[in-house]
């Protein structure tokens, strides 16, 4: 705990090094050895020290003062056991010694997991008068992290990890993967010899490759690279570059996209995410649009906080903190938003825990503000340090790194099921790829995804040049509408219905844009209507304003709108009724400056349907709006 030990130095040292006009002893050699130790430890000679404050208590037993050190320089030596022991040793020889024993005491055993007995030393530590405000506020923070664990331990939550296997893990710390959402690649970090570079692995037929370097492009022989976050089709990496020449700080984010199987040269972020402070540890947003980060810059709760960036039409906007229902004034990091756009998860040693950093979520409210977070629990979480979460885009699975499991040497990566009230939202994916329809090459097409309820677009992006794919996530809850669009082409409708949806199959789709040709067509698929009325939702403006925006990108075209039934119900009257909603589709076109030269509309009927009306599922399909390339 960062914080802790500097409260140490801070408050316990000086009393216990400083105070030497009268000791508990008057042994010549104990006082000698004292004095030499204390000699060792301005020297920063930490074992000397220990050992000269051993021969000190061998002289006598009884020093209290020579006890308090050793406690002391134990725990700075990080031998939380020998500590503990020596600090009972002073409370016993005199429990009024030094109230700041107490404090120094609840804090190691919390360290160690004896949270019951850390809760009495500092709930007497806060007996004592004239505690300072900054002491009584740590100890208070500290009796929640024991009342928290105490409470932790009888209520475990499941927790299984399974080691990802010998492809992904080796004798050196492999650590802070991330994974696209379609759980086919997953990058990491692995540190040789001090010098951090990132690696990936593919998931093939359920089981992880031998992991390969990432790309020379990104990683670099005098530089480390890690903290990253990939987008979810994988095409952008951020990721954290550290002491760079092009750098502006001591830790900066950069950027780098995919060229084809490679990626191209990364560029820093530059102000005002990166700034002459410590900026790292990004993660990206589902839409792109929204980019997490810690900081140390002014502004903020304590240490290291949790701030965002949203990218505007001139670039990222200026962070902004994500608040005191997320930072403490002790330290958060390694945030991970879900592609959710919802779910947050980060570790902090501020909020109530098990010791040291431990794993939080936080949910974005109605108002739109985080909730306080809630701690993901033992044995999820432990008196040690925990951090570098991300899971799954479906929610379902967990990685994170690890050095206190047996494994195949230092930190591992691990994958658990995460218990179910600790999952995001549902969250499913479509995948698609983009050709022309004639030629059957790959197109580099524009593709918008909106959610129908606010016409606001959660993904926006092109299809690549070398295969014509992409893939967006969708969260459940909601309708969305799909466009892909490319200049010479014919624009592309689909509509994905997320309200009430519980399966996690994400949809896969194979796009053939049809040039603009007479005779080609386009099924609206987000133009609704009320059952058996003519009159357009809100949801259709959406498509609407694309079918504006074709004509005014090929002003020569001409076109037919077109109404379609399915067989249920009277032939006169679903006539009249595609004939109606041909014309509102017309009627709004026209109302928005389009010339009226340029369109007829016309009612089909049941006359041309595009599937056998013998489901319920067919039927829908033949119930459409469509248009045709009349003239070019």
């Amino acid at each position: 705990m960062k914080n802790t030990v500097l409260l140490f130095l801070l408050f316990f040292l000086p009393a216990f090094v400083f105070a030497q006009q009268q000791y508990s002893t008057t042994n010549k050699e104990a006082i000698k050895n004292f004095a030499l130790a204390n000699e060792s430890i301005d020297n920063h000679e930490y074992n000397l020290a220990i050992q000269q404050l051993q021969k000190a208590i061998e002289a006598d037993g009884n020093f209290i003062e020579a006890h308090a050190q050793l406690g002391d320089i134990m725990h700075l030596t990080r031998d939380n056991k020998g500590s503990i022991s020596e600090f009972k040793k002073v409370i016993a020889l005199n429990p009024d010694f030094s109230r700041a024993v107490y404090l120094k005491l609840g804090d190691i055993e919390i360290s160690d997991a004896q949270y019951a007995d850390a809760l009495k030393q500092l709930q007497k530590y806060l007996t004592y008068a004239g505690i300072t405000e900054q002491n009584r506020f740590f100890a208070q923070k500290l009796i929640r992290d024991c009342l928290f664990s105490i409470d932790a331990l009888q209520h475990p939550v499941a927790f299984k990890p399974v080691n990802m296997g010998p492809n992904i893990n080796t004798a050196a710390d492999e650590y802070s993967p991330v994974s696209t959402a379609d759980d086919k690649t997953i990058i990491f970090t692995r540190q040789i010899d001090q010098n951090e570079d990132f690696y990936q692995s593919s998931n093939v037929n359920n089981e992880w490759q031998k992991a390969t370097y990432l790309s020379d492009k990104i990683n670099t022989p005098n530089y480390n690279e890690g903290s990253e976050s990939v987008s979810q089709d994988g095409k952008f990496l951020f990721f954290t570059g550290c002491n760079r020449p092009d750098g502006r700080g001591r830790c900066d984010i950069y950027v780098a996209q995919k060229k084809g199987d490679d990626w191209g040269k990364p560029f820093d972020l530059s102000p005002p995410i990166n700034t002459a402070g410590w900026e790292s540890q990004p993660s990206i947003s589902a839409d792109g649009r929204t980019l997490y980060f810690v900081s140390n810059r002014k502004g903020g709760y304590g240490g290291y906080d949790i701030w965002k960036s949203t990218l505007t039409p001139k670039g990222w906007g200026e962070p902004e903190n994500l608040g005191p229902n997320i930072n403490t004034s002790f330290n958060e990091q390694s945030p991970f938003i879900h592609p959710d756009d919802s779910t947050l998860y980060f570790c902090s040693n501020g909020w109530p825990g098990m010791g040291g950093q431990d794993l939080f979520v936080s949910r974005l409210g109605k108002d739109g503000q985080w909730q306080k977070p809630q701690n993901l629990g033992y044995p999820i979480n432990t008196n040690g340090d925990e951090s570098g979460l991300s899971l799954t885009a479906n929610g379902s699975y967990a990685f994170f790194s690890s050095n206190k499991l047996e494994g195949y040497g230092g930190f591992d990566i691990y994958t658990f099921e995460m218990p179910p009230n600790l999952r995001p939202r549902i969250v499913t994916y479509v995948k698609g790829f983009v050709s022309d329809a004639k030629t059957k090459q790959p197109l580099e097409a524009a593709v918008e995804i909106l959610a129908l309820d606010n016409n606001k677009p959660v993904y926006q992006d092109y299809s690549s040049f070398e295969k014509g794919d992409f893939l967006a996530t969708l969260a459940s809850g909601k309708n969305y509408g799909l466009n892909i669009s490319k200049p010479g082409y014919l624009f592309y409708s689909e509509n994905f219905s997320l309200v009430g949806h519980q399966s996690k199959n994400p949809f896969n789709i194979t796009v053939f844009l049809e040039p603009i040709e007479v005779g080609n067509k386009v099924i609206l698929k987000n133009i609704f209507f009320d059952t058996n009325q003519f009159e357009l939702k809100p949801e259709s403006i959406a498509e609407l304003q694309k079918m504006l925006e074709f004509l005014a990108l090929n002003p020569t075209v001409h076109m037919e709108v077109s109404g379609h039934t399915d067989n249920v119900g009277n032939d006169e009257l679903n006539q009249k009724l595609s004939e109606n909603r041909a014309k509102s589709v017309y009627d709004y076109l026209v109302n928005h400056k389009v010339d009226p030269a340029r369109l007829v509309y016309k009612g089909y009927g049941k006359t041309q349907p595009i599937a056998p009306n013998l489901t319920d599922e067919d039927r829908s399909k033949n119930r459409r709006t469509e248009f045709m390339i009349t003239a070019k």
